[in-house]
Parts: structure tokens; sequence; C-alpha cells
């Protein structure tokens, strides 16, 4: 599968035969390099929990951003998760999973909407890089989900661009409960519109298939803005 160039495995573990890497800019590399790939999607989703965790809590190690490492990376790739999440300029995938070069397969659109051209990147994850995990990450205050609600209540005459997204997220979202506050509506719609991502790639045709066997793991959450944790639905 991977003909250009070796896999991360490979790289890191050189199969079973110890590897020297070259020392220097690697400080931030060496307490990870010899964590092997993922065997699957249940642990490749517990090394995104534990990643976030170290990045919440403000002790996150940046490994896999060295030269040493890039240069691994220059023939070949072999992320361990594929990430469907948000544009938002406050929700870098990366970032908040402390992860580097390398680890995820990263599709960003607004309100992680489940498009055309967003399908062919996610297939290409699965099929081509053989991803283990799929994530659909949503975030509080998500603009793109807000502008549904405010539209369902008919209080937004949005933008066609706009218009285009709230098109996408409207048939997944709940319908409005007078008892909740707006803030409360927005967080139930979030939540509601990762669930309505996944429902949708898993009913596309294949995935049913790598799902049932195991092959790929299907998972999702939400990023919490001002604590910077992610719950895992």
């Amino acid at each position: 599968m991977w003909e250009n160039g070796l896999t991360r495995r490979e790289v890191l573990t050189g199969a079973g035969v110890t590897v020297a890497l070259p020392l220097a800019g690697l400080a931030a590399d060496s307490d990870v390099a010899k964590v092997p790939f993922p065997k699957d999607g249940a642990e490749a989703l517990l090394r995104l929990k534990e990643g976030n965790a170290r990045f919440a809590d403000s002790m996150t190690r940046h490994a896999h951003e060295s030269a040493n490492w890039r240069k691994q990376l220059v023939s070949t790739q072999k992320p361990f998760a594929t990430i469907l999440g948000c544009s938002d300029s406050r929700v870098p995938v990366e970032l908040i999973f402390d992860q580097g070069f390398g680890d995820l397969f990263v599709v960003r659109v607004a309100g992680n909407v489940i498009a055309p051209d967003v399908v062919g990147s996610l297939g290409y994850a699965i099929e081509h890089l053989e991803t283990p995990l799929v994530l659909v990450v949503g975030h509080r205050g998500c603009g793109a989900v807000t502008a549904a609600v405010q539209a369902m209540d008919g209080k937004l005459d949005p933008l066609p661009g706009v218009n285009a997204l709230v098109e996408l997220i409207t048939p997944g979202l709940p319908k409005p409960k007078p008892e909740l506050s707006l803030e409360q509506r927005i967080d139930s719609a979030v939540e509601a519109n990762v669930q309505w991502s996944m429902m949708q790639l898993a009913k596309l045709p294949g995935a049913k298939k790598v799902l049932e066997s195991g092959q790929v793991t299907l998972a999702g959450a939400v990023y919490d803005l001002a604590t910077g944790r992610v719950r895992f639905l």
C-alpha cells in the first residue's frame, strides 16, 4: 500500500529493528519516537483523548515537529486518525489534540458539514491512507450552527454562501424547545450537527462495510472553547 516510501511504523520501529535517528532537534520527539501505530480505532481514539488532556492541562509536548521528523515524511505519510472539523480559527485540530506533523489527516469546513468535496477527502484518507479512526469534531459557539438555529427561528437572512451551509446543517437539528435559552439551543444543535454528520458518513456507499468489519471506527466530539477540553460523544 505504501510503495512510495516507508510507513510510519517502519520509520519508527524498523519493523522490529532498532533505528538510529539523528539526535539533533529530536528532543521533543524522543518521548514518542517508539510509540507504535494504533492497532485499531479505539487505540487511536485513546491517543487523541490523552493528547487533549495534555492540551487542556497546559502539558503539551509538541512532538513530531522537528526538522528531522519532517524529513521522515517527505516521501510518505501514515496519519493515525482522520478528523472532520470546523474551519473556525479557534479550533486548530492538531493543537487541541497535541499532535504534530503526519499524525492527523484533517478536513476543515465551516460547520463540519458533509459536502461532496468533504466526502472525497475522507474517502481518500480511509481507502488510501487507511486511517483506523474518523472523528467528527464540532465546537461550542459554532457560527455556522448558530446561523442555522437563527434561520429556523426566522431571525436570519443569510448571504448565499452562508445559506448553503445552513441548508446542509438544518435537517439534522432538533425542533426548537421554547423552554431552552438560545445558548442551550445552540449547544444542543452543535451536538446534533456532529451526530448528523456522523449519520451521513455512515450511510455512504462502502462505509457500512468498513464500519461493521471494525476496519474503521467512527466517533464524534464537541470542543469547548473556554476550557480547551474535548467531550467525546
